[in-house]
């Protein structure tokens, strides 16, 4: 017995240092910096970068978000679907170990006389017993076993990456929803403000018009503008109940369930965000992460196709006892031992196929690996050039608000005296209102850039280790 032990240990010696699948080159030349030019703010990103917009109303939607989100809780049973996956990969490295217990009694249905049998013990029942412990291992001369394993854990990482972005994706969903149903309602009570002072230029000019200083086509043209005005209140309702909506879906709840807070739209604020350096991307955005982590599962299917190519071999030993009686079964030992070398000769090509598969399969990830590479630093200087953009046009949207407010005034106190005509006051004020409404959707927009750049960069997202 010793000689089979001596090779078991061997084997087992042979499977430990087999090679493992190396970490993925995604063959990409990486810039050196970022093609927008920005404010690369000192510091980390916060796992928690919701924060920062100063809301506690989005901290507990946050937190809402987390615990019903349908999305989420599936991604993590995934993530137990593919934990059992690896368990089960890596049982093949080890030796199966099996225990049989069996019993039986034996005894005629009927006697059976016979001249030349003692029929006076040709009706006894007779009782058997038989105990067996068994192993097997199939020796990873290969390493194709191992393979499998490693190819396990890397799906295992692919599907906590992918739960990650999951969740990166939702809380940022969350953010952008609440962040654009607040600059909704903003815009209600400037489009209702606008209303009311267009509702006041109307008494004036029907004033005007009873008493004979106005016409009926400048009468006509207020009571138009008041019909447009009252027109975007339900517009923006409508859009405001929509984005409540889709916030809900995305709290895993029905829209009866979701109550909030109008806080003050202008209370939200963004800080700068550090976009550090590109090539660190790669470490910070678990989408990349998980494309990674497939393309190294793929790598390690290749070399599991080519070892199923190659010829396996089987140790097999077994120990066991049997008797008539129960106690009398330990009085018997055997065992037995055996070694069984398996080679594929013919198979119609399909273990060939299978090996062609994988690499093409490989390849296919690979360019799905350098998608998302790209796609990645897509994203991030897509939100760069929106907040480099958006903050110029804010300058300039500052002070084109305060000279329509002041044109306003001034037209209506002259309306009011004689000296303008009604046409003044409606223009000016239609300038003011798509004034406001532009400075409410600009800092919407900066808002969503914001939120985009978090999500861009990972949220704060840091990838762990690679199996080795």
């Amino acid at each position: 017995m010793k000689a089979p032990l001596t090779l078991l240990a061997a084997s087992l010696l042979l499977a430990a240092c087999a090679s493992q699948a190396p970490r993925p080159d995604s063959g990409l030349q990486l810039p050196p910096r970022w093609h927008t030019e920005h404010l690369d703010a000192a510091g980390t990103l916060d796992r928690q970068w919701w924060t920062t917009f100063g809301s506690r109303e989005l901290d507990q939607l946050i937190d809402q978000a987390r615990v019903g989100s349908h999305d989420l809780a599936g991604a993590v049973a995934r993530v137990r679907q593919a934990q059992a996956s690896a368990v089960i990969a890596g049982a093949a490295l080890l030796p199966e170990l099996n225990a049989g217990l069996n019993a039986t009694r034996q005894k005629r249905m009927y006697a059976y006389r016979s001249s030349t049998l003692d029929n006076s013990t040709a009706n006894k029942a007779t009782n058997s017993y038989q105990a067996t412990l068994s192993a097997t291992y199939e020796v990873d001369f290969w390493g194709g076993k191992r393979a499998g394993r490693d190819s396990a854990r890397f799906s295992l990482q692919a599907s906590e990456f992918e739960r990650d972005t999951v969740e990166l994706t939702l809380l940022s969903g969350v953010a952008d929803h609440y962040t654009r149903w607040l600059a909704l309602v903003e815009q209600q009570r400037i489009a209702e403000q606008n209303l009311d002072n267009a509702q006041s230029v109307l008494h004036l000019v029907q004033s005007r018009y009873d008493s004979g200083s106005a016409t009926a086509l400048e009468l006509a043209q207020q009571k138009s503008l008041v019909a447009a005005q009252q027109r975007q209140l339900p517009l923006l309702a409508q859009d405001a109940e929509q984005t409540l909506i889709s916030l809900a879906a995305l709290l895993g709840q029905p829209r009866q369930q979701l109550q909030l807070d109008r806080e003050a739209f202008a209370r939200l604020s963004w800080p700068d965000i550090a976009a550090s350096l590109p090539s660190e991307l790669l470490t910070r955005r678990p989408d990349i992460a998980s494309a990674e982590a497939q393309l190294a599962a793929a790598q390690a299917d290749v070399q599991v196709a080519r070892a199923n190519m190659l010829p396996a071999l089987t140790l097999t030993a077994t120990v066991g006892s049997g008797a008539s009686h129960v106690d009398d079964m330990l009085r018997n030992p055997v065992y037995n031992l055996g070694a069984g070398l398996v080679a594929p000769i013919f198979n119609g090509g399909r273990l060939k196929a299978e090996r062609d598969k994988a690499t093409a399969h490989q390849q296919e990830l690979l360019e799905t690996y350098r998608g998302a590479i790209i796609n990645g630093f897509a994203d991030v200087e897509k939100a760069l050039n929106s907040i480099r953009g958006l903050d110029q046009q804010r300058q300039w949207q500052s002070e084109e608000l305060a000279q329509a407010q002041r044109a306003f005034q001034i037209a209506q106190s002259r309306y009011q005296a004689g000296a303008e005509d009604l046409l003044t006051v409606l223009e000016t004020q239609r300038t003011l209102f798509a004034a406001q409404d532009d400075n409410v959707q600009l800092r919407r927009s900066r808002l969503q850039a914001s939120i985009a750049l978090y999500k861009a960069l990972g949220g704060g997202w840091q990838a762990t280790p690679q199996v080795r």
